[in-house]
């Protein structure tokens, strides 16, 4: 592939709501520009940028793709994303990595939560927008409707570049509002010019006139014109839409049908000519050797950097380090230095990604996006430089997995190789987590939802071979005690020559202290129990805390007293005064009013305030305290609460469901507090078989 200078470049994101339309309209940018000659179809599951046996088996997008499409002699680098919300990770990298986004919404579903939640990944990265309405050619598609959507949430900046021209209720043309001309497609994309339909000319010149505005609104000449009537230019209004959409203050709506090859030229049309090239964007990072800002700005003069925002770790194809050029001019051959590593790589190739196809560059300039094979080190994240000058860019912020599930090996012996396949899973996902929860003896996978862990548990199976099951997570309880016992214990065994003797009378009593297991004291009189013997003691409290009488959880928050019992000069062992510690610690522990603690979370749910209700509603089901309510400033409702953490499984599909997926929740464990009577009672009969047993 040739290789392209930064003003010859555009990285832009398509985001937007679940099957809206983005592959379809990806893949037909590819079979415009020559990628592909034949247009394929995500249910037929042959499109360039779903190439995932997952993808192509659930007939949508599970990771991001890029596709460098070549338009007017301008490279367009197309980073297809999901638009699932357990996929955000992958829209989050991207919109790292992108200049600008196209967000694209259904025509006929209109504005949808994932639409909302595109534009704010987008003010989140202060990307160059547009929107682009898919699904034109169906009867029930409105593209007025979508702009007065769009409109009433974003004000005076969403601004219609195009028009639908319908002829017996079929949609075959586009008024273009910036040159005032309309035209009709009429073969694979051709266009011919025609009249401007009668309909159109009222919403023409409304259109026309926002355009006309944020035009006259860039140049004290330009206002002065506009006031006194004059007409603009094509060439004038297209110029001061570029700096109006390069800032942000003006977003164009554009529409077409991607299946019928309708629109997609004039949009990557407009991607070159509205959209900033890298060169035109800041960037900087951190100068590690003199601590000095370095102003990268995609500049190739400066020295070389690269940063690392996706990884594709490959059972087949191997391991590859998606980068996007930052300054410089990468080359085969280059000695990079990873400076979160503190290591140098050598490159053996460089490569641009065309879907799933990895093609051969010899560079890659300042702005670009690529990829590098078998950096080993390598981590989505890290900053490549010179060891000359080093440099460090701020790591990206990815949302944080908060649902989870316990899971299994289905085959025993298969613990290492899953413990490997979810490391290099972790590598190419930074939003799944597996972690060994030593204390309940269970190995934990976290995700962004259900599906996520659904997919990923599928992924184990078609990638790696490896069969794992998915269970509800085991829940830390604690044991301890409200009242106080006093407990006498003799442990007494004679089986020929030395025997074993212990005797112990101890209290036990609340500690006050819920944050340590127990508290030893000792205040024998009179040697009753030699001093050797209190640590063996000490010892059989400290035993007995791991798996307590009750329910076999840890136990916290217990006083113990060693205050008089018994000793034989011969029989006597530390043995001995152990198992007598133990015993005195069930009896007397079982005598104190035992309770079962279970762990409380701090809840954070945000929510559109007329979801609040239902919000609530379900909290109170699962036994949550709201503490307080304050609006944001997107017009949501921050719900605070304390929640039994028991009651959070199955949250993040529940909340969705409440509130049509435009609900975000997050937690973390807050204390200890007494569990309800019917929930201990529930819990002391689940595991009555492990009291006695080493099982867990």
């Amino acid at each position: 592939m040739k290789v392209y200078t930064s003003d010859r470049i555009r990285n832009v994101v398509v985001l937007g709501h679940g099957g809206a339309g983005k592959t379809s309209l990806v893949e037909a940018m590819a079979y415009l520009s020559g990628i592909t000659s034949r247009l394929g179809s995500v249910t037929e599951g042959n499109t360039v940028s779903d190439f995932d046996k997952e993808e192509i088996k659930r007939k949508f997008s599970i990771s991001t793709s890029v596709v460098p499409i070549i338009w007017n002699d301008v490279k367009v680098n197309v980073l297809d994303t999901p638009g699932y919300f357990d996929f955000v990770g992958e829209a989050e990298e991207a919109a790292a990595a992108a200049d600008a986004a196209v967000i694209v919404i259904n025509g006929k579903s209109g504005v949808e939560v994932g639409t909302q939640k595109a534009w704010d990944l987008c003010e989140k990265y202060k990307l160059p927008r547009m929107f682009f309405v898919t699904n034109m050619d169906l009867d029930n598609a409105s593209y007025r409707e979508v702009v007065e959507q769009l409109t009433d949430l974003y004000g005076k900046k969403i601004a219609p570049i195009h028009l639908p021209i319908r002829e017996n209720e079929k949609f075959v043309g586009y008024v273009n509002v910036v040159r005032k001309a309309s035209r009709k497609w009429v073969d694979k994309g051709q266009k011919v010019d025609c009249e401007t339909p009668e309909y159109s000319l009222e919403y023409l010149e409304k259109y026309r006139e926002i355009l006309l505005e944020a035009v006259a609104e860039t140049s004290e000449d330009f206002m002065d014109r506009y006031f006194s009537g004059e007409e603009f230019s094509v060439h004038e209004i297209m110029a001061a839409l570029t700096v109006n959409v390069s800032d942000g203050s003006i977003v164009p709506v554009s529409m077409g049908s991607p299946v019928n090859i309708q629109g997609v030229a004039n949009l990557l049309d407009d991607i070159v000519q509205y959209f900033p090239s890298p060169d035109k964007r800041n960037f900087a990072g951190i100068n590690m050797k003199t601590k000095e800002i370095f102003e990268a700005n995609y500049d190739f003069a400066k020295a070389k950097s690269a940063y690392i925002f996706k990884t594709i770790v490959d059972p087949f194809i191997g391991k590859y380090s998606l980068i996007k050029v930052c300054s410089g001019v990468i080359k085969n051959d280059d000695t990079l230095f990873n400076y979160d590593k503190d290591l140098e790589e050598k490159i053996n190739k460089l490569y641009v990604f065309e879907g799933s196809k990895p093609i051969e560059v010899t560079e890659l300039h300042a702005g670009d996006i690529g990829a590098i094979g078998k950096l080993s080190h390598a981590r989505t994240g890290d900053t490549l430089s010179t060891k000359t000058t080093p440099i460090q860019f701020g790591k990206m912020d990815l949302s944080i997995p908060y649902t989870y599930k316990r899971y299994k090996a289905k085959n025993k012996g298969d613990e290492d190789k899953i413990s490997q396949a979810l490391t290099k899973m972790m590598h190419e996902d930074l939003t799944m987590k597996a972690i060994n929860d030593g204390e309940n003896r269970q190995s934990l996978l976290y995700g962004m939802g259900d599906q996520h862990l659904d997919i990923i548990q599928s992924k184990l199976l078609s990638k790696y071979k490896i069969e794992i099951d998915l269970d509800k997570p085991k829940v830390a309880f604690r044991e301890t005690i409200r009242k106080s016992s006093d407990v006498e214990s003799k442990y007494k065994k004679q089986s020929g020559g030395h025997g074993q003797y212990g005797h112990v009378k101890m209290r036990f009593e609340p500690s006050g202290d819920l944050e340590t297991p127990y508290v030893f004291e000792q205040v024998v009189v009179g040697g009753a129990v030699p001093k050797n013997y209190y640590p063996a003691v000490e010892k059989g409290v400290q035993d007995s805390m791991q798996k307590g009488p009750l329910a076999a959880y840890p136990v916290v928050g217990v006083k113990a007293v060693l205050y008089d019992g018994s000793y034989h000069p011969v029989d006597s062992s530390e043995m001995a005064f152990k198992t007598a510690a133990v015993q005195a610690f069930k009896k007397g522990f079982m005598e104190a009013s035992p309770v079962l603690l279970e762990p409380i979370a701090s809840l954070k749910v945000i929510v559109p305030d007329k979801y609040t209700g239902d919000v609530m509603g379900d909290m109170n089901k699962r036994r949550g305290r709201v503490l307080g309510m304050n609006p944001d400033s997107k017009g949501n409702q921050v719900i605070e609460a304390d929640i039994p953490m028991t009651e959070l499984y199955g949250y993040s599909t529940a909340l969705r469901s409440m509130t049509g997926g435009s609900g975000t929740f997050s937690y973390e464990f807050a204390r200890y507090e007494q569990a309800p009577s019917d929930i201990q009672a529930k819990e002391v009969e689940a595991r009555a078989s492990k009291v006695n047993t080493n099982e867990e």
